[in-house]
């Protein structure tokens, strides 16, 4: 049987982690899109701050009036259009509901989170995810990122998410699946997820929660529906 995908930040890493979900998919065009609009404009900057100061050397008269005006507050414009209406875009598609087919609640502790699968109306299944030391890792898991307890979900599936807190200010963040939801006691917060490959995906608490606020990973592994059946009847979920 083939190892699931592990999506965890690489060595030196400067980029984002390969995208597991569409919206990861628009965040990094969107990015991409947003460097190269800065790099037309930084070289454009560049230019002009040599051409001034060669202008200034040989003591020649600056361009003024009401047309350098005008580009320099028309071409400010376009840019900020092009950058808005992409940025709103991805805005509405983070905020869009759907019908769900499976509700996960993730519960930020002092320092472990705990999950619940409550869509089933028999049982539900709820347990708690602690990070596993460094003295009991096999030889290729990943130091302070691997849990007792993995989050098992189906692939291509509206999967909605409730995040709330037990006693402090929790993050529950997964980057490859461009999930950040602020965890805050008494409150409920809510987003839309459909992963669209199978995987095992890695984030962490992103709120400082207390001294061990690194101690605290998220593990997401995301399986074909046939396992992700075989996983629920094995926890006597029905």
């Amino acid at each position: 049987m083939m190892a699931l995908v592990k999506n965890s930040p690489g060595l030196w890493q400067l980029g984002f982690q390969c995208a597991g979900s569409s919206i990861m998919e628009e965040v990094i065009f969107f990015h991409d899109q947003i460097m190269f609009i800065l790099i037309i404009i930084l070289t454009a900057v560049l230019g002009l701050i040599f051409r001034t100061l060669s202008i200034t050397y040989n003591k020649q008269g600056l361009i003024e009036g009401a047309i350098i005006e005008i580009f320099w507050t028309l071409i400010p414009a376009i840019i900020l259009i092009f950058i808005a209406f992409p940025s709103l875009k991805l805005l509405y598609l983070i905020e869009e509901e759907s019908n769900s087919e499976l509700t996960l609640k993730a519960i930020g502790h002092q320092w472990y989170w705990s999950y619940e699968y409550s869509d089933y109306s028999n049982n539900s299944l709820e347990f708690d995810s602690y990070v596993i030391g460094v003295t009991d890792l096999n030889k290729k898991d990943l130091r302070l990122l691997e849990v007792d307890n993995k989050v098992v979900v189906p692939v291509g599936r509206q999967i909605r998410i409730l995040v709330t807190a037990a006693d402090v200010l929790h993050s529950f963040a997964v980057p490859s699946l461009s999930i950040k939801l602020d965890a805050i006691p008494g409150r409920l917060n809510q987003t839309n997820l459909v992963i669209k490959r199978p995987g095992v995906f890695y984030g962490q608490c992103s709120e400082i929660c207390g001294a061990n606020h690194s101690f605290m990973p998220i593990v997401i592994e995301a399986v074909s529906l046939k396992k992700y059946t075989n996983w629920i009847e094995t926890n006597n979920i029905s």
